[in-house]
């Protein structure tokens, strides 16, 4: 099975820190600073696991995670909310996320997020 991560998230330094973190893992892994299309984005890559941060340009995390859970061939995928809102476990309840990580994250609760997730 691929291993295979995409995230969304707006912050270049985010962005990198995860690929790093993730690479090292063994994933395979693209990256949105934008929710633009965020089905056709996830279509075309197909990953096995989605960060979804909060705030996008576009359309919200919340939006973008409604669409992504409501597509047929695309709601399987599991979504980790990943945002620094103060009220991250409502907002990721909200957007139907499987999961959720509060920024600044822990690099070992990142790890196992993504292993639960990406191998289950």
């Amino acid at each position: 099975m691929d291993k295979k991560v995409f995230i969304f998230d707006d912050n270049v330094e985010i962005l990198e820190l995860c690929t790093e973190i993730l690479e090292d893992l063994g994933f395979e892994v693209k990256t949105s600073p934008t929710t633009t299309d965020v089905e056709e984005q996830v279509l075309e890559f197909m990953p096995t696991l989605i960060f979804m941060d909060n705030w996008l340009p576009d359309i919200s995390g919340i939006e973008a995670t409604k669409l992504l859970k409501g597509n047929e061939e695309l709601s399987h995928i599991p979504v980790i909310y990943f945002s620094a809102n103060s009220n991250i476990s409502e907002l990721a309840a909200l957007a139907g996320a499987d999961d959720y990580i509060a920024k600044p994250f822990d690099i070992e609760l990142f790890e196992e997020k993504v292993l639960k997730y990406a191998e289950a």
